[in-house]
Parts: structure tokens; sequence; C-alpha cells
């Protein structure tokens, strides 16, 4: 490219070349360094989802809605990499309740969680990801916290408040616990009884009464420092009434962390720096600080101020023979005093900026390289955005520094990565910047009307344009609610924070709706500070410049598939032998396939729903029937500790009362009415304080050892196989041919999960029971629920010792193998009523708390679309929240408000 013509783009201030047609020298670094990060993107495409969910709380009974938008690339468009997505609903012990596996076509996929009445109240997270995301690792999964109250049985409310004390030299946690009921009258003078636990651990127990306005303190001392304390409270109403209630311990201390990070990572002496800091409180939250810069001769050289979020920025030049510390002063009045960063006289200082239009970006080497090394280091300049190269430069040999001005419009929308190299191509200095390019899709909708009845019909109109005011063609979900019952914060996440943010940052980000929410000059700079107080961890540049790349080890899914090997019972692999795949549920199904030299087989392409039952039959070419089948099982995503803990909310319910009390009236109603059956009696029961076994790697949903019953391993034995071990040992369940039934419904068998997999009854014969290491029996309704109809004759949940949801089936028939592997969820439709249909029963009351929810709305060819919804029986204000993409992978949101009186 003509040299010229580069230099009219980019305004060079210093002495830096500009790399557009890169060299073809091997030997030069910069070439490497293009060539292996390309060479890395080519086997790492990056690929992200993120959910729009229909409400952003929810109670138990209800249902969970939200279309999920897969993306790839630097531009954020819809992703051919992948046909199968997998959501998933988990607790706040880390314990899945419930997973979805989900079609994606052309990117898109939407579905449901129908929650269970029996839902424990609390707070939970969704978490959806791709088997190819699980190559980058569960910190780049959509992960969002959610709270979920259960109105239907609790009639018992808390609000809690913590304060820290030290008490002899020991930290001591003070929690002030308010009982009430739903309107707020408190349980005033009644008996309680509790226990801190970290982990299955007691730290404390003890006993206390709560005062005349429903109040109760407990102090306990922070023994050890840990995570996942939680305070149980029995709470006893009546002699044959006593409520617990488990409330989350989110910090055992008032301690507050304070880090502070040089632009670029480098303090260099004598170069003017942004020092960029964040305080983080010990529940993960950002904590408001002040306070000033001093150096050793006590002289003030900087003052700085947290924003809300606890993060901000001050400039200072470190000098020569100084050392400097910074006194803080925290929001309760307590002060500490901190060492910044030792400056260095070597390295460089990397600067970013912006002008409004174009990106300034900056190198200045400290004292001593600009004596020592200047006259040959040549130093290089990539900037990436999701792994695709979006400027390289390097400067001249000799020179001093070097700037240049970079056009935005050469940048995506979102995180670009900057970094420094030296003449070794050795990275430096590294810098992350968000550039916002204002490309989003304008979407602008209309109502029919200003103002509505209950029961009314709602007409909108979408219009979707480019950034040039072009028609888009896109897809798009929208949710609607009414604001009164189910206010939505200022700053929620949107699809804007979720794909441009937070999917390329591996850490906990606080609020990252703020920072899309406005666009101005605050927001803009707290975005910045946001930015130098974060790594860009996707990939390590020293390991990409070496060629070591980390292996794939998860594949793209794109669709279901069945995979295995087939061999004889001294395990070779049989060849060329014939494998069949059928099922008899719902309609006949049966396709075969013929092994490879290696024995093994690949059903692709499948298209099925959950809780299919198959089998496999295998046989040689010469028909022999005498083989093994083993299936490959893909293992199940494990999950960690969650890395959005800090949003975990401590007072689950109070911050929600209107939507509460709406949700409680609708469930009364449709309970009267026959439309809701209820899964629970409306009565409260004794809880009796039993211990769970210490059930390890249960698949078990209601968490492990939540069961009617537990075997352990220690007295399954004396017996040949497992069946027998179990025949006589669980009460109300026998055994017919190996098949578990339960005597409350002896005309169908129970459901069995051996290692989280669906498997047939049978399989119980052939099990060695020197395998197992536990046996979960769920009988009653309070278990079997979450399992929905699968369960409803009782769950026998078998874990062996080796046990991590990838089990190796014990064939139980030459060449014959039955298994219920995870197929497709069933995707409904939102109910909407159609009030002008005089068939509707207009006499029960509407108090839906989601109005109306559509996923798949498509804009045409002039960017429009149109649907019609009716309110329900509540007035207020009304939000239509609308989020979706178009081809080119512009995203777009948009919040319009009604009246509805």
């Amino acid at each position: 490219m003509n040299y010229r013509k580069i230099a009219s783009v980019f305004l060079l201030l210093g002495s830096v070349i500009i790399i557009s047609a890169f060299s073809n020298s091997d030997a030069d670094p910069l070439q490497h360094i293009i060539t292996q990060l390309n060479k890395w993107m080519s086997v790492h495409p990056q690929e992200d989802v993120y959910l729009q969910l229909d409400k952003p709380y929810y109670t138990a009974g209800s249902d969970i809605w939200f279309k999920a938008y897969v993306t790839a690339g630097s531009n954020h468009q819809l992703s051919g990499i992948s046909g199968v997505l997998n959501v998933e609903l988990i607790d706040d012990r880390d314990s899945v309740k419930q997973r979805l596996k989900l079609p994606v076509v052309s990117g898109l996929s939407w579905g449901d969680f129908q929650l269970p009445d029996t839902l424990k109240e609390g707070n939970y997270r969704i978490r959806a990801y791709t088997n190819w995301m699980r190559n980058a690792g569960e910190a780049y999964f959509f992960d969002k916290t959610i709270v979920i109250s259960n109105v239907i049985a609790n009639q018992v409310f808390t609000e809690t408040n913590y304060s820290y004390s030290t008490q002899n030299g020991t930290q001591q946690v003070n929690a002030h616990i308010k009982y009430t009921n739903m309107d707020g009258t408190a349980y005033a003078d009644l008996p309680v009884t509790y226990r801190v636990q970290m982990g299955d651990k007691n730290i404390a127990v003890g006993k206390g009464q709560t005062d005349a306005n429903g109040n109760l303190n407990i102090s306990f001392n922070n023994l050890t420092v840990g995570k996942g304390e939680r305070i149980i409270t029995d709470l006893k109403l009546t002699d044959k009434s006593i409520i617990k209630k488990t409330i989350l311990v989110k910090a055992t201390s008032a301690n507050v962390d304070v880090q502070f990070f040089p632009e670029g990572g480098n303090l260099v002496l004598g170069n003017e720096t942004k020092m960029a800091f964040k305080a983080v409180a010990a529940d993960g939250l950002g904590a408001e600080i002040k306070g000033v810069v001093t150096d050793n001769d006590n002289k003030q050289v900087a003052a700085f101020g947290s924003n809300q979020l606890g993060m901000g920025v001050f400039n200072f030049k470190p000098e020569n023979g100084k050392t400097y510390k910074a006194a803080i002063t925290y929001a309760d009045g307590s002060a500490n005093t901190v060492s910044l960063p030792t400056a260095v006289n070597t390295g460089y200082s990397l600067t970013v900026g912006d002008d409004g239009n174009n990106v300034i970006v900056k190198m200045t080497p400290g004292a001593e390289v600009e004596k020592s090394t200047l006259t040959t280091e040549v130093i290089s300049l990539i900037a990436q955005s999701r792994g695709t190269i979006c400027f390289a430069g390097k400067s001249n040999a000799g020179s001093k520094s070097f700037s240049a001005v970079i056009p935005k419009s050469k940048f995506p929308t979102g995180i670009v990565q900057f970094t420094l190299f030296n003449s070794l191509g050795e990275p430096l200095n590294e810098r992350l910047s968000f550039i916002k390019n204002h490309d989003e899709l304008k979407l602008n909708i209309t109502a029919d009307k200003d103002e509505y009845a209950p029961r009314g019909k709602v007409k909108i109109e979408l219009e979707a344009k480019n950034e040039n005011s072009e028609p888009a063609v896109g897809s798009f979900s929208v949710a609607v609610t009414n604001e009164s019952e189910v206010p939505a914060g200022e700053n929620e996440s949107s699809i804007l924070s979720g794909l441009l943010l937070t999917a390329d940052i591996r850490g906990y980000i606080e609020q990252p709706g703020y920072y899309f929410a406005h666009d101005d000059e605050k927001t803009n700079a707290d975005l910045d500070v946001l930015m130098l107080t974060q790594g860009y961890h996707r990939f390590e540049w020293k390991q990409v410049l070496a060629d070591n790349f980390a292996p794939i080890t998860f594949a793209p899914e794109k669709s279901l598939q069945i995979s295995g090997r087939l061999k004889n019972l001294l395990g070779k692999p049989i060849v060329n032998g014939k494998v069949t795949l059928f099922t008899a549920s719902q309609s006949v199904f049966m396709i075969d396939t013929v092994t490879d030299k290696e024995g093994r087989f690949t059903f692709k392409n499948l298209v099925f729903k959950d809780s299919i039952r198959f089998l496999i039959q295998g046989r040689s070419a010469k028909d022999h029937k005498n083989l093994q089948i083993e299936l490959d099982n893909v293992s199940q995503q494990l999950t960690r500790q969650d890395k959005n803990a800090p949003d975990l909310e401590i007072n689950v319910s109070s911050k929600i009362s209107p939507f509460l009390k709406n949700s409680k009236a609708a469930y009364d109603i449709g309970i009267k009415n026959g439309t809701i059956n209820s899964s629970i009696a409306l009565k409260e029961v004794v809880i009796k304080d039993t211990k769970i076994p210490a059930v390890k790697n249960s698949s078990n949903l209601n968490g492990p050892g939540n069961a009617d019953q537990v075997i352990m391993a220690d007295v399954l034995s004396g017996c040949a196989k497992i069946a027998d071990c179990l025949q006589g040992r669980i009460s109300g369940v026998i055994f017919r041919n190996d098949t578990p039934y339960s005597t409350r419904n002896l005309g169908r068998p129970m459901l069995v999960i051996l290692d989280g997999v669906y498997v047939d009854g049978v399989v119980l014969g052939s099990l060695n029971p020197g395998d197992v290491s536990s046996v979960e029996v769920l009988r009653n309704i309070q278990y079997t629920s979450i399992y929905g109809g699968r369960g409803g004759n009782g769950v026998l949940i078998i874990t062996t010792k080796a046990g991590n949801g990838s089990y190796s089936y014990q064939q139980y028939t030459p060449g014959v193998i039955t298994f219920m592997p995870k197929g497709y969820s069933k995707v409904r439709e939102f109910y909407s009523p159609k009030y002008d249909d005089p068939q509707i029963n207009s006499k029960i009351p509407d108090l839906r708390s989601t109005i109306y929810w559509k996923p798949n709305i498509i804009t045409n060819k002039e960017g429009k679309a149109s649907f019609d919804f009716f309110n329900a029986d509540t007035k207020g204000i009304h939000r239509i929240v609308v989020e979706g993409i178009d081809d080119t992978g512009n995203l777009g949101r948009q919040v319009y408000r009604y009246k509805v009186q």
C-alpha cells in the first residue's frame, strides 16, 4: 500500500512505521507476532453467548423465558460454529438444578425453565455455553445471577444487616435479622435456634428470641477465613410449625482491599503516568474511598477519590529517589496507608486516549532505556480485538518515542488490547481500551395509543436502522412487564454489556450495564478506568508466540450425535461391524452404520427430544453377537465457585415486595380456578434437623444427599449385583427383573440415573456393587418434582466410585445396550390470552407478571416488524424491552414505556 495514502489516514506524531501490507520477512519480529496470532485465531475462533430474560427475578412455580444469541468473531456476527447450546439453572451452592440442551439455528435459540413450586428460595444463576466455549473456560460463559423467591409455602421473610467488630483481638461478625410476614408484620417474641455454617461445618451454634419488633442479633467469631458461610435459623411459630431460613454471609469483616494499576503496567521514573485504583470490600463489591499521595518527604503529589463503584484515576510523575504512599480514608471514617508500586528507571510507558474520533497511542521510554539501548531498539505495537489485528506498527531504530492517531473506525466496538513488544518480539506493556463507535442499531418503538385499559389490546410497530440510517434486517426478542410490579434497576445488564464487555473479561464486573445505560463524559471516563484495572486473558502472548497452543478438548457440536466403539470380549476392535440405533419411543426410528478400522461408529445429525430411550445393537460382519459396546460420554461441565458471587443478595425477598405480593395473589387465583397444578400442600411442616450424608459427585438435582433415603457404599456388600443389595434395604421399593418399582405405582418403573445418565433399570442386574459409591432414593414429591413427569414414579440416583457424570456402561446383554442421552428440551410457546376471543374466560383475574414474551421477531427488508398483545388486569407503567442483532453483527436495545389505567 502507498505510504502517502497511509500517512493521510494516520497522523504520525513521532517516528513509527504503520504496517498494513505486512512484511514477508520471517526474521521480522512484528511479522512473527502477526503470523502467530492469526494462527492461534484459526485454531481458536471465539464464540460468545448472551441471554435476554423476560424479567430480572422470579418465584417458584413460574417460568423463566429466554432468548439466546450466539456470536463469533470481532464483529459479533451470529455464529455458525455451534449448533447446540447448553443452558443451566444453578443454585448458590453451585449445584445444577436443571439442564437444557437446545438447537442453535444461525446463532439463535430460545427456551424456558419451568420452576417447580417446591423450589427453595434463594440466589440462583443461569449459565449458558456451547461445547466449543468450554475450551476457553467457564469464566467466559454467560453467567447471570437471579433471585428466585417462594411465596407459595413461605410465610416468613427476613431482612439481615451485618456489622463487624473486634473482641479480644478476634474478628467478630454481628448479624441483625428481622423476621416478618409478607405484609411486614413482625414475628415478635418467638424462640429461634441457629447455626453458622462454613461449607458443611458448623462454626457456631446458639439460640435466642426475637424482640417486640421481630429482631434477633447473632454474633460469632470469624475463626476461619473462607467462603460459603451462611446462617441457618429455625423460627418456632407454634409447637407444630418451625420455619427454617437460610441467610447468606457475604463478608466476615469490614476490610477493604485497595490496589493501584499504572497505565500500561509500568510506573516509569520521570514519565507522567495515569494511576488507576480499585477498592474492593470483603463482599466483593466496590467501596468508595478518597485520599492523597505523598512522597518520602511527606510532600503531597496527588489527591484522589473513587466513583460509586470504588474505582478512580489520578495523574502524577514519579521522581528519582522518591517513594510514594497513599493515605486512604474509607466511607466509615477509618484510615489506612498503602504503598504505591515502585517506579523503575527502565522500561516504557504506554498511554492510550482519544479525542472523540481517534485513538491516540503514545510510547515513552524510561531515562535509562533512552541512554543505553534506544539507538538500536525497535518497538512494535499491536492492537487486537477478539483475536483480530486492527493496527500494527513499529518504531524506527533510534527514535526516542512514537505516537499515532488512529481513527476509531479502524476498530470494532468493544475491548481492544494494545501491546508493546521489544526487538525480540517479547511483550513489554499492555493496555485495554474500550472503543465506542456508536454503531449500535437504532430501534424505534411506536404504540398505537399513549394509554391503555386493563386487558386492552396493544399494537406495537418496531423499526430497526443501522448507523447509516439504513433499514436493518435482524432478529429480536421482546419482553413486556408491569414496571409497577416488576421494577428493574437503571443499570441492568443488556445485550450490549453482555457481548461487548463481560464476554471478554474473565473476572467479576460490578454493574456492567451501568457503562451502557448512559453515553456521557462521566460514564465513558468510568469505563476507561475499568479498562485500566483489567487484564486480557483470552490468551497469553508468550504461549502464542512460542507456538504453545492449548489443546482443543471440546469439539463444536453441530448437532446431537451418538458415538462409541464396538469390541469383542477381549477388547479388540470390530472392523466393518454393523451397529444399529433404534427406539420405539413415540414413533419407531431405526438407522444403522458400519464401524471403521478402529471399531468406531458415529450417528450424526440426530434430532431427538429429551428422555428418549435408545437401544444400540452391535453385530460383527459375520453376525457374531457376543460383543461389547462402549459409548463415548461427553463429561458434564463442572460448576465452580460463581465468579459473580458479589451479586448474590442477602435479603432475597425484601427488595421485591410488590412483585411477591402480586405473584402470591396470582398463584392463589390459579389454584382456586384450577389453572395451576400445585406440587405441595400449603401447610407448614415441622422441620427436623437431620444430617445429610456426605454424598460426593452426585447428579441429584436437589443437591447431593437430599433424598428420602441414601444408601452408602459401606453397606453394599455380600451380593453379586446391586439390585440384590438394594432389595429389602430401600423402603417402598421392590425389584422386578432387576428393575426398581415404587410401591406407590407398580405399573411403571422408577427413573434410574447412573452418574448423571438416564439408563434402563435393568442395568442394575449387571452393575457391580463394589463400583457403587452411593444410591439416593427419591419417592416423595418434594424431591421428585424437579424431574418433572419423568420422576413421577420415583427416582433412583446411582453414583459410582469413579462417577464424574460420564459412566462407562457395563453391558447386561451381549451386543446390546439401552440408554437415555440428553436430548433437546421441549420449546414451549408463551401463553398470551386473546381477550377479543369470546371463548376466553374473562371472569378469572389476570395477574401475569410477564405481560408478553416473544423471542423470534424478524424485521423485514424495510427494517420493520409488528406485534400485538393484551394487557393483564394490573395497572401502572408498563415496560417494553427489545433486544437483538442484525445480519452484520450490529447490536440493538430499546426500552419503551406506556401507561395502563
